[in-house]
């Protein structure tokens, strides 16, 4: 069986503070976005996986495919898999490709072997994953607010904007994003669901992404990616997540001249139909 894992974008992100348990309150509009990995899984004698495309670093046991399959595995005692992943969505780059990659695995096994998982319930098993796994659960843009998880239907209509995404091969961790963040100076808790107004000036100087200060900082050649893409007429850009993956939307297909190019960045122009 094969599914395509999509990307996100964060349209709006503030940290609202740290909570007692060591994870932050947030609150964004994440909006899917089709950029997609390849995710295969079939069913076999002994459990395998498998990657191509981008490398994916670090211990490959930390991979959440292989954490949904275990998840699974504990609660059913399914058969074995074997699981090739093919790699579109860079790591580390605040699209949540590596949580739609888990997510899309325990979607697949409940088809596979007929777990007849409801929604909420793979939500549940998803957030053992990560805050922003329940999120690929369902395919339409939502308002996250607590670690990610508490989410909500909202009304966000992109059809017929250009989306331009890309990444110019900086990881940004998230510990390394969460450090460099001083919550106190942010403004907090405004009402993201005012995005549905469509009002772009609006979306330029408040649809901000907290991260932003303290990622630019670090790596100012975002900030000034950041600033070309508005050069080239975009109506709105931000850093997506915790970085570094910076987005732009446009009216009509845009002239990208103005913005560097070269074989390690991940582009892609995607019309939002």
């Amino acid at each position: 069986m094969i599914l395509f894992p999509p990307a996100k974008i964060n349209l709006g992100l503030k940290v609202l503070n740290k909570r007692a348990d060591g994870f932050h309150d947030i609150e964004s509009i994440m909006f899917q976005i089709p950029f997609c990995d390849i995710l295969e899984i079939v069913k076999s004698d002994s459990f395998s996986f498998k990657s191509t495309g981008l490398e994916i670093v670090g211990n490959e046991n930390d991979n959440l495919c292989i954490k949904a399959f275990s998840i699974l595995k504990e609660k059913f005692d399914i058969e074995p898999v074997s699981i090739h992943l093919h790699k579109i969505i860079p790591m580390g780059a605040g699209l949540g490709g590596g949580s739609s990659d888990g997510t899309y695995t325990l979607l697949i096994l409940n088809e596979l072997f007929e777990l007849n998982l409801s929604k909420e319930q793979l939500k549940d098993f998803a957030l053992l994953l990560g805050s922003d796994c329940p999120l690929f659960v369902d395919n339409f843009p939502q308002l996250a607010r607590g670690r990610g998880e508490i989410l909500e239907k909202i009304d966000v209509n992109l059809s017929g904007k250009y989306l331009y995404i890309i990444n110019i091969g900086i990881h940004v961790s998230t510990r390394e994003a969460f450090q460099n963040l001083s919550i106190n100076r942010f403004e907090k808790h405004k009402n993201l669901s005012i995005i549905s107004s469509q009002n772009y000036l609006f979306w330029k100087k408040n649809l901000t992404n907290d991260f932003e200060f303290s990622v630019f900082k670090i790596h100012p050649e975002l900030a000034d990616l950041k600033r070309k893409l508005y050069e080239s007429g975009a109506i709105y850009a931000s850093m997506t997540g915790s970085g570094s993956t910076i987005y732009a939307l446009f009216e009509t297909k845009p002239d990208l001249s103005i913005v560097d190019s070269n074989k390690k960045n991940v582009e892609k122009l995607i019309y939002l139909s």
